[in-house]
């Protein structure tokens, strides 16, 4: 992959099994409790993509020995805590990765100055900073708590916060800090997130009780814990599953099976969605992996038609809406996604970048402040127009989603700056190939 672009077009139909990568939500989470727990954590299956490789190198840096074993085999032997790291610590592209961190590091008596790259820098940090702060950490860095900034951690106390909005990420960091803050800490959500942190905390040993009540989610982290090492099995990642899922659903004579994808409750909303639009959309070997539940998923072409997607369905797909969104231009009327405006604040504002991209590729599309309603070109009896360069501002899923409608469009779709593809998907063209699809430099 170069600067020059991507270019994806129409060929044959898609067919093969593969796996996912590894769940780039649960590779950080592995990394980072791995390094925070007394012993070894041995990692299988882990993402072996820049945002993770970041996060791997940043617990290096507090203290943690991390070693690589092989394909997606890791080792990290923690000493029951972190130290002060001796430069800065740079999490790359990942969001993820950046807000876990801060909130495990908040829980020592330690100064760490934490960047980014540029889309990281201009990302927000304060919905995660206000809570740490709330339990005793301090902080200083760029306006609007951007990164670069240093976070000085220690001698936290138990806070009981309401999330302002859903946030897995929020969340996480507020519970890895009640890890060590005097009396725990409680999250209270108004609406159920993906939960990988609660249910590795209690992989390596950690009380932590949740209760769903009438206002809410509410999850409590008892204090004065210690983690124990675990070994981890990391699934498919479902939302790099979506991509050649999607590919073979709106590419005729299609059927590609991704085995052993992700399947807990609150990561398959776009699949609840996709199976509404009339996917044929199916599930096999469904079993549990390290208290995850894991299946194949086999998605054959389809005739979708358009519907709406239920604001709160949001926090189980919110990385998903791109491929949504390139999926909604190949069906019979109009998909209306709403509540969604943290897409705005996600690698870039993915909003208005997948308005203008399908737009460009000759879909009708209406932007809304925390929306997006793509009318399909079904009901026309025929494809996407594509012929797009689409701007991507170095986004890997606004990139992917783009290539994946190339492949069924009339015209050939270029996305600009696909290096990023990477940080979550690394031999995501290499694998499109090997299903048969046409992505050149």
């Amino acid at each position: 992959m170069t600067a020059a672009g991507l270019t994806a077009r129409r060929a044959g139909p898609l067919r093969g099994r593969i796996r996912a990568p590894g769940d780039k939500s649960i590779s950080h989470r592995a990394l980072i409790l791995g390094a925070l727990a007394q012993g070894v954590t041995e990692i299988e299956g882990l993402l072996e993509g820049e945002d993770v490789l970041r996060t791997a190198q940043a617990m290096a840096s507090f203290g943690a020995k991390v070693e690589r074993l092989g394909d997606g085999r890791w080792k990290i032997e923690g000493r029951g805590g972190l130290e002060e790291p001796g430069d800065v610590v740079d999490c790359g592209n990942s969001g993820t990765g950046a807000r876990l961190i801060m909130g495990a590091a908040a829980g020592y008596e330690l100064a760490a100055t934490f960047t980014g790259d540029m889309s990281l820098r201009g990302r927000p940090m304060r919905r995660v900073l206000n809570p740490l702060s709330e339990m005793g950490a301090r902080w200083a860095g760029r306006s609007g708590g951007r990164l670069p900034l240093t976070l000085q951690g220690g001698a936290l106390k138990y806070l009981s916060y309401r999330l302002p909005e859903p946030s897995a990420q929020v969340k996480s960091a507020v519970l890895l800090a009640g890890l060590n803050a005097e009396g725990g800490a409680q999250v209270i959500e108004p609406e159920p997130t993906r939960d990988h942190t609660e249910r590795m905390l209690r992989a390596f040993g950690a009380r932590i009780e949740v209760e769903d009540r009438a206002d809410g989610r509410y999850i409590t982290l008892p204090g004065g814990q210690s983690l124990s090492a675990a070994q981890v099995r990391v699934p498919g990642d479902p939302s790099s599953a979506a991509f050649p899922l999607v590919a073979a659903l709106v590419t005729p004579g299609s059927e590609v099976t991704v085995e052993g994808v992700l399947l807990n409750t609150l990561r398959t909303g776009l699949f609840t969605t996709l199976r509404e639009m009339g996917a044929d959309l199916t599930i096999s070997n469904a079993r549990e992996e390290g208290g995850e539940q894991v299946g194949d998923v086999t998605a054959r072409h389809s005739a979708l038609h358009g519907v709406v997607v239920p604001p709160d369905r949001a926090p189980s797909m919110i990385d998903e809406y791109p491929i949504l969104a390139a999926a909604a231009a190949f069906a019979e009327g109009p998909t209306a996604m709403r509540g969604i405006g943290e897409l705005r604040v996600k690698e870039s504002d993915r909003i208005a970048l997948m308005a203008a991209g399908l737009a460009a590729c000759g879909a009708q599309v209406e932007e809304e402040p925390e929306g997006l309603i793509v009318v399909g070109t079904a009901r026309a009896n025929h494809a996407v127009a594509g012929g797009g360069r689409v701007t991507t501002r170095g986004d890997h899923r606004i990139a992917m989603s783009h290539l994946v409608l190339g492949l069924a469009a009339d015209a050939p779709v270029e996305v600009d700056e696909p290096g990023m593809i990477a940080t979550s998907f690394p031999g995501f063209v290499e694998l499109m190939r090997g299903l048969g699809g046409e992505i050149v430099a």
